[in-house]
């Protein structure tokens, strides 16, 4: 049976490390029937309903193509999860997503290979509706938060989800961007799917963060990557905590 202590999960790594700082852990270990999580996900103090699982582990340490996404998304469900926001930080294939954008995706295109990505198995098997891949609902709430905290939010747009962890080509991206994609990232899948699979509503909460190859001016650095995400993680707290405290 869940644990109705827990409502909503907040999962992310890159520029959410102040969710995690002397948060309680909400449980005793990170055990789950499909090995390890990331880690041990965390009380968020000021919001007892909620928790923070950091994607990428204490350090982050765990490569987008190493995170253990079916022991994440099933521990969360343990723990009684509700509905879960995922941030992700993305570069911008769109010309018009610059860095320290705010975007809320409706749409996904999986290029990600090798990861399991499916609780299914012959005795228990699931064939997710997956034609809308974030919660509707969800959405609306985020953008409502954004929205009451007055802060700008792009509320469309398609998730291009690669395998990581090198950055793409220009190829690629020319490609994502001929499929639709607008924003390209390394860990929506399958920790999207695996969630509509156990029914728990999920939506993508993505800062844009450089821009996508052959759609910037110079190299991608981790370093420039980093002052983006410095340059957004004020806005993006403040989206989060609106919507801790209405939803």
């Amino acid at each position: 049976m869940k644990d109705p202590e827990f409502t909503l999960a907040v999962i992310g790594g890159t520029g959410l490390e102040a969710l995690d700082e002397d948060a309680e852990p909400a449980r005793d270990s990170a055990d789950t029937p499909y090995g390890p999580a990331s880690a041990i996900p965390r009380r968020l103090g000021a919001f007892p309903h909620a928790v923070f699982l950091n994607r990428h582990g204490e350090g982050h340490v765990l490569l987008p193509h190493e995170i253990n996404y079916r022991a994440n998304i099933w521990l969360l469900n343990e723990l009684g999860v509700e509905a879960i926001v995922a941030v992700f930080a993305v570069g911008g294939i769109a010309t018009s997503l610059v860095d320290g954008t705010l975007a809320l995706p409706t749409q996904m295109v999986d290029y990600t290979w090798g990861r399991e990505h499916t609780f299914s198995t012959r005795e228990n098997l699931y064939h997710a509706d997956f034609s809308e891949p974030f919660d509707t609902d969800l959405r609306g709430r985020l953008i409502d938060a954004a929205r009451g905290a007055g802060i700008p939010l792009v509320d469309h747009g398609v998730y291009g989800a690669t395998q990581g962890p090198r950055f793409e080509t220009v190829a690629e991206i020319d490609r994502m961007e001929r499929d639709g994609c607008t924003v390209v990232g390394m860990t929506a899948m399958p920790e999207a799917g695996l969630a509509r699979e156990l029914e728990i509503p999920y939506a993508g909460l993505c800062m844009v963060v450089n821009p996508a190859a052959g759609r910037g001016p110079a190299v991608l650095t981790v370093d420039d990557m980093r002052a983006a995400v410095a340059e957004a993680q004020p806005r993006l707290l403040r989206l989060l905590t609106e919507f801790l405290r209405t939803g």
